[in-house]
C-alpha cells in the first residue's frame, strides 16, 4: 500500500461515522427523483463545512449541485446520487417485508450510500490537496434525478462535463468489481391524447374517444417491436384510462413510453417511430395530443485505462470484514429470495473460467456476503439497464465500480435493499468504494501518463461524436 493510499484510508476510517451518518439522514429522507430537496440542503450544508466552493441549481435543475475545491488543471470530477424509488419504504433491518409507511419510497437503489460515499471520496481528495500543495481541482456532483429525470443528462445537453478531465463513480451492489462494458440507451416520452366526452349509449357518434387512442397506439407499437433489431426495447405504461365509468367517451388519456437500443443514435431513430405511430392513432380516432418529452440516457462509453487503475487500487486496499451480525443479517435477507451469488457478477455470465472462479470464492454460490474482490473483467458487452453516467462517459473519460453493499444475489429495487441500507454491511462496502474512488482519482491528479491514456482511449471510443437524447426545448419533469 502506498503512502498516498495510506493518507486516503486514514482520513476516511478517521471521519467514518460522518458519512455513515449522513448515509443514514439520506435514507430517512428517501426522496423521488428531481424531488430531492431536503437531501440536496443537507448535502451543501456538507460541503461547506468540508470546505468546498458550492454552486446551487447547478444547470438550472432545482436539485443539482457541486462543489468545488482546488484550482488549475487536473480536474476530477466524482458523481453522487441520492434519489430513492416509489413504493419501497421499508423497516431499517427488518428481515421480512414490513413498510415503515405503507406506499411510500425507499433506497431500494442504495443512493443513499452512493452519494455519502462519493464524498467521502471527494473530501479525501480534498484533504490530500490542502496539505500536499499540489495543483488541481476535485468536484463533487450532487447529481438529481437518476432513477427517473435523468439529470446527467440534462448537465450533459449543457456541456458540463466537459470541462473536467476525467469523472468517476461507483454504486452499491452485492460484489466488489469493475463496472465495466456499456448499457442500453433510453427515452421517455409521455402520450397525452385529447377527445370529445359523450354519452357512451346515447351520443357516441359524437364523442372521439382518447382511450382509443391509447389502445390504438400501443396496438401500432405491438405491430413495430417486429422490425427493430434485437438490441431494442419498447416499454409502456398507461397513466391515465380516462376514468373509471365505462359508459362515458373517454375525453383524456395518456401513455408514457420507453424506448432503448444499445446506441443512443438508434434509440431517437426508434422514437421518432414511436411519435409516427402516435399521430396516426389520433388521426384515427379524430383526436389530438400533446407530446412530452420526459427523459433520455446514452450507453455507457467503458475508459479501460481509467477501470485498470480503479482495479489496482481495488486490490490495494483492504476489504471489509463482516461481523456475525452481519452475516446473520445476510442470511436472514437471503433466505427470502432464490438465486447463485454470482449470477450479478459481471463477467461471471459471460466467461466460463471467471464464472467458475467466482463460484468457488462464493463457495459455490452459497455464500451470503460476496466478500471477495471479482477478477478483473473489461468487455464492451451491453448489459440491459440504462444510466444518465453514460452522458457523462460521452463528455469526459469516466469509470466506475462496484462495492458490496448487501447480500448476494439480492434483487435490485427491492425492500431487501432498503433494509440492509443503513446497516453495518452497507456502510463498510461505502466506505471501501470511498477509498477506492479517492485513491484514483489521485492517480489521475499525479499521473500524467495515466490521464493521458484515459484522454486517448476516451478520444478513439467517442469519435462518432455524442447524440445527447435531451431535446432542445425539454427541461426536467419529475413523474
Amino acid at each position: 500500500m502506498t503512502n498516498q493510499i495510506k493518507e486516503i484510508a486514514a482520513y476516511i476510517d478517521a471521519h467514518a461515522a460522518y458519512y455513515e451518518d449522513l448515509a443514514d439522514r439520506i435514507w430517512e429522507h428517501a426522496e423521488l427523483s428531481l424531488k430531492e430537496y431536503a437531501s440536496t440542503a443537507l448535502y451543501c450544508e456538507k460541503l461547506k463545512e468540508l470546505g468546498f466552493t458550492v454552486t446551487e441549481k447547478l444547470c438550472g435543475i432545482d436539485t443539482a449541485f457541486c462543489g468545488s475545491y482546488g484550482s488549475g488543471k487536473p480536474v476530477i470530477g466524482i458523481l453522487g446520487e441520492y434519489d430513492a424509488l416509489s413504493g419501497l419504504s421499508q423497516k431499517a433491518g427488518a428481515c421480512t417485508h414490513d413498510p415503515l409507511v405503507p406506499g411510500a419510497s425507499g433506497h431500494g437503489c442504495g443512493h443513499n450510500l452512493l452519494g455519502a460515499g462519493s464524498l467521502a471520496a471527494a473530501a479525501a481528495v480534498r484533504d490530500w490537496l490542502e496539505k500536499s500543495g499540489s495543483p488541481g481541482t476535485v468536484i463533487f456532483f450532487g447529481c438529481p434525478g437518476e432513477e427517473g429525470g435523468a439529470g446527467k443528462a440534462f448537465m450533459a445537453r449543457e456541456g458540463l462535463w466537459k470541462k473536467l478531465d476525467a469523472a468517476l463513480c461507483w454504486h452499491p451492489g452485492d460484489a466488489n468489481q469493475i463496472t465495466t462494458g456499456s448499457n442500453t440507451s433510453s427515452i421517455q416520452v409521455l402520450y397525452k391524447f385529447s377527445g370529445i366526452p359523450a354519452h357512451a349509449a346515447g351520443d357516441p357518434f359524437n364523442g372521439r374517444s382518447a382511450l382509443d387512442a391509447v389502445e390504438l397506439m400501443n396496438v401500432g407499437v405491438q405491430f413495430l417491436r417486429e422490425h427493430t433489431t434485437p438490441d431494442c426495447r419498447i416499454h409502456y405504461a398507461i397513466t391515465d384510462a380516462g376514468g373509471i365509468s365505462p359508459n362515458v367517451v373517454q375525453s383524456k388519456a395518456a401513455v408514457l413510453y420507453m424506448v432503448r437500443a444499445n446506441k443512443v443514435a438508434e434509440a431517437v431513430k426508434l422514437q421518432a417511430r414511436v411519435d409516427d405511430i402516435a399521430k396516426g392513432a389520433a388521426l384515427m380516432t379524430g383526436t389530438s395530443f400533446e407530446r412530452v418529452f420526459i427523459d433520455g440516457t446514452a450507453e455507457l462509453v467503458p475508459n479501460y485505462a481509467i477501470e485498470k487503475a480503479l482495479y489496482a487500487n481495488m486490490q490495494a486496499i483492504e476489504l471489509p470484514a463482516y461481523t456475525p451480525e452481519d452475516e446473520a443479517l445476510a442470511e436472514a435477507l437471503k433466505a427470502t429470495y432464490s438465486g447463485l451469488s454470482v449470477d450479478g457478477i459481471k463477467g461471471a455470465r459471460e466467461d466460463a473460467s471467471i464464472r467458475k472462479l467466482c463460484m468457488e470464492l462464493s463457495d459455490g454460490g452459497k455464500k451470503a456476503i460476496n466478500d471477495f474482490l471479482a477478477p478483473m473483467y473489461s468487455s464492451e458487452s451491453h448489459t440491459p439497464g440504462s444510466t444518465d453516467v453514460g452522458d457523462v462517459s460521452w463528455l469526459t473519460p469516466t469509470s466506475q465500480i462496484e462495492a458490496t453493499c448487501w447480500p448476494a444475489g439480492v434483487p435490485g429495487h427491492s425492500w431487501q435493499i432498503v433494509a440492509c441500507g443503513k446497516s453495518p454491511l452497507a456502510h463498510k462496502g461505502m466506505l471501501y468504494a470511498a477509498k477506492v474512488l479517492a485513491a484514483t482519482a489521485l492517480d489521475l491528479l499525479t499521473d500524467q501518463d495515466l490521464l493521458a491514456a484515459a484522454k486517448a482511449e476516451f478520444a478513439k471510443r467517442t469519435a462518432s461524436g455524442y447524440v445527447c437524447p435531451i431535446e432542445a426545448d425539454a427541461v426536467p419533469i419529475a413523474i
